[in-house]
């Protein structure tokens, strides 16, 4: 008995999943992966977003009960309060972070890396766009404590600090790893580390956000990163470019004088 060969779509979905198949189907692959790995990167928000709704009770006494204990230190240490303003405010606050991004920005466009800065620019604009429309949907209300240390205008979820903070401290991380000698690249983690975790501590400790707001904030920021890196890492597959990890950064060539392939197209 003689054995039948493949059919045609199974042929197909083979060189799909193993990349011989050309350019559309490395391009496929590459489209599936990237909506795969962006649905998963969302996955623990929208767990996050649903226990929020649905005012999951463990959640809430969670919050509740950070609150009121950062709360009390906070009203007993003015001194530790004014620190926190100015590290949630000045340090680490949204404008500082922008302008640190902006200033990538233009750095970028100097070096005629023109798809990189478009990526840093509208990865931290989607990241203020994005975590501002879902504030306005989900529409909580922030902590009432009484004899508040500080205010805050809006919503509450997720946490806006939080999320710029993670979008920006990547922009910044992956364009300008490159250029940092690799016995020193622990260190920006770090700083970014300590950025993203302290300014999500000074929202809670000031008593305008919940924890889960924090927590929201971060896996929002993720989530859209995600987004971005992918289409970006598509990119670079299209004109022929190596995939990188996010020790080496999102464009390792930034370093060369050629950082960006102009007018070239290809395949690996």
């Amino acid at each position: 008995m003689t054995e039948r060969s493949p059919r045609p779509w199974r042929r197909r979905l083979g060189r799909l999943v193993t990349g011989h198949g050309g350019p559309d189907a490395r391009f496929g692959a590459r489209l599936l992966a990237g909506t795969a790995l962006t649905a998963l990167a969302a996955v623990p928000f929208s767990l996050a977003l649903v226990l929020v709704e649905s005012h999951w009770a463990p959640l809430h006494r969670l919050d509740q009960g950070v609150a009121e204990r950062l709360h009390r230190s906070a009203l007993d240490h003015p001194g530790w309060v004014r620190v926190l303003d100015f590290l949630t405010h000045v340090a680490w606050g949204p404008a500082t972070m922008r302008i640190l991004v902006a200033g990538v920005v233009v750095w970028l466009l100097w070096r005629r890396a023109y798809r990189l800065a478009a990526w840093a620019a509208v990865t931290a604009t989607a990241g203020g766009l994005v975590g501002l429309l879902v504030k306005n949907v989900v529409e909580r209300a922030r902590p009432h404590l009484p004899d508040p240390v500080s205010h805050a205008p809006g919503f509450s979820f997720p946490s806006g600090h939080s999320m710029t903070a993670v979008t920006s401290c990547a922009v910044l991380l992956l364009v300008l790893l490159p250029l940092v000698p690799r016995a020193w690249r622990p260190v920006p983690w770090v700083l970014a580390a300590v950025a993203v975790l302290g300014v999500g501590y000074t929202r809670v400790a000031l008593g305008v956000h919940w924890v889960s707001d924090v927590v929201g904030g971060w896996l929002l920021g993720v989530a859209v990163v995600t987004a971005t890196v992918l289409a970006f890492e598509a990119w670079r597959g299209d004109v022929g470019r190596p995939r990188t990890t996010p020790a080496e950064g999102l464009e390792p060539e930034i370093t060369t004088e050629d950082p960006e392939p102009a007018g070239r197209s290809g395949s690996r």
